[in-house]
């Protein structure tokens, strides 16, 4: 079975504690991509004094618009009685706009091809639904990155988080025609920078 609430964040605070303990003193910035968005927002919502900030790139915090409460429902029933039922796969030309990002994925021997099993289908969205309703409690230093041209993960989630958290310092670059690994994109280095001078100037 698969737990958002124990089996990743247990795991990301095993990680932060190590982190802390071969950097100490030295202020530490959480970065979650798409699912690791999911798990990193989540964290957030109960651990943020961990961090010095945070960097969100394409999230997956919201419930796309076209999913019905049936699918919801129907995913929390498959869930309990067949748990490891596939149900949605990655389709990798939405990854990015360079072929060779693409391929790389497909044939990266350690990524997972299949389809999404319902229990961790459903455990996503209810982690969803929490980051929803709680966003506001987040407050620490926030940079989101986002592809507007994003098939893999609803690009409004990216606005709905920026809008819903209380953070005084808060950013939302929304890159044109990015697809989702926006660090994988042809134009990445311009995306990099933005990181490196939002954490530079965190830093001074």
């Amino acid at each position: 079975s698969v737990d958002i609430d124990g089996d990743y964040t247990e795991t990301l605070a095993v990680f932060a504690r190590l982190v802390s303990e071969w950097q100490p003193d030295v202020p530490i910035f959480l970065i979650g991509h798409s699912m690791g968005g999911t798990i990193a927002s989540y964290y957030l919502l109960d651990h943020q004094a961990n961090f010095q900030g945070a960097i969100l790139s394409a999230p997956l915090v919201k419930v796309g618009d076209s999913v019905s409460p049936m699918t919801i429902t129907m995913s929390k029933v498959l869930s309990k009685i067949a748990p490891k039922m596939g149900l949605t796969a990655v389709d990798a030309n939405g990854l990015s706009r360079d072929p060779a990002v693409v391929e790389a994925y497909v044939n990266d021997p350690l990524v997972f091809h299949g389809k999404t099993p319902a229990r961790l289908g459903a455990e996503l969205l209810s982690a969803m639904q929490r980051i929803t309703a709680e966003a506001d409690k987040i407050t620490l230093p926030l940079l989101v990155v986002q592809g507007s041209a994003d098939s893999l993960v609803e690009p409004s989630g990216a606005q709905m988080l920026y809008d819903k958290v209380r953070s005084g310092d808060k950013t939302l670059k929304i890159y044109d025609g990015f697809y989702h690994e926006v660090f994988n994109e042809p134009e990445c280095d311009h995306v990099l920078q933005d990181v490196e001078d939002w954490l530079e100037s965190r830093l001074r």
